[in-house]
């Protein structure tokens, strides 16, 4: 596991500035506001103090600096340290104050039943053990706690090859409305060598998450696979046609 975890960490480390950059962009358009609305739409209820979330793969801090900008209270972990550093600068830009640490999203170094919010945008899909993250999830979330885990069947075209068929599709609908294909800027192939190696890049999701998430004891288990329409914007709805984002809503 250890060498995959560094294989993962090294793409990620090397796409930290374009990743960061990407997220700036968002935080300046209607996605902000649309990512909060979504979010707080799941909110659990808790009364007389703020929210203590927990951004789990925070990247360059998207979710962190809505959520702190928002009034909460956010502490956000991420395992690459290029991407620490990025969300902790772009933290001081927004005047938000986060509690950065680095670790793994299969090992959070948090005492049971301290979060009320665990909040994740496209990590899931990247983990060797998803099974163990999601139980850790589980385990610091708090009594009626709740997860929200957006994600998408990112890189199932690997292993299926009807969905190959629909991602070149993607790549063609890009090119003939002249638009940026966001898989040509990054390194296409290294990543499917990494995918092809990660258990989730196989399984039909997010039908593979609610079981485990019932397994494991959460309850209350919401899917919506039409968060794209809400929170995309025309570019990434093209470019991500046959992988729609979803949500995964599950409370403890």
């Amino acid at each position: 596991m250890q060498e995959l975890l560094e294989e993962i960490e090294n793409y990620w480390d090397q796409r930290s500035s374009g990743y960061c950059e990407s997220n700036l962009e968002e935080l300046e358009t209607f996605k902000k506001e649309a990512w909060l609305e979504l979010i707080q739409e799941q909110f659990p209820s808790v009364k007389d103090r703020k929210l203590r979330v927990l951004d789990i793969g925070t990247g360059p801090g998207f979710f962190a600096i809505i959520m702190a900008g928002a009034g909460h209270d956010v502490t956000a972990v991420d395992y690459t340290e290029a991407m620490l550093k990025k969300a902790q600068a772009n933290a001081k830009r927004y005047h938000c104050n986060i509690h950065f640490e680095k670790m793994e999203a299969h090992k959070l170094l948090f005492a049971d039943n301290c979060f009320d919010l665990i909040v994740s945008r496209n990590l899931t899909w990247n983990l060797e053990e998803p099974e163990q993250a999601y139980q850790e999830w589980y385990r610091v979330l708090g009594k009626n706690g709740r997860l929200l885990n957006f994600d998408a069947n990112w890189y199932l075209h690997v292993h299926n090859s009807e969905k190959r068929k629909e991602y070149e599709n993607d790549r063609v609908m890009t090119r003939n409305k002249n638009l940026p294909d966001h898989y040509t800027n990054t390194d296409t192939r290294r990543m499917e060598n990494i995918a092809k190696k990660l258990p989730l890049s196989k399984k039909l999701r997010p039908e593979w998450d609610v079981q485990e998430l019932k397994k494991i004891g959460f309850k209350k288990i919401i899917i919506d696979k039409g968060i794209g329409e809400r929170v995309w914007n025309t570019i990434e709805k093209i470019n991500y046609a046959s992988t729609p984002m979803f949500m995964i809503a599950a409370e403890k």
